[in-house]
């Protein structure tokens, strides 16, 4: 059986309880990910360390949450 694209699961899930979770880690992945996505990783990562953890989280999952899931 094929199934629908937007069926398919998210290729990427970080633990933000464990060490995935630590913010240079999570800057590390979203410059990562930006490049592949054509995107400014210099901007992003920027407006990631523009405030505290949670704004670090925010601007993640606004910029990537479409591809990983984050747990807390």
């Amino acid at each position: 059986m094929i199934k629908d694209i937007s069926e398919k699961p998210n290729n990427l899930e970080i633990d933000l309880t464990g060490p995935n979770g630590n913010a240079f880690v999570l800057l590390g992945y979203a410059r990562r990910f930006a490049k592949q996505l054509d995107k400014d990783p210099d901007e992003i990562t920027n407006r990631m360390k523009n405030g505290n953890y949670d704004n670090l989280i925010a601007v993640f999952e606004k910029e990537f949450g479409e591809f990983i899931t984050l747990y807390r």
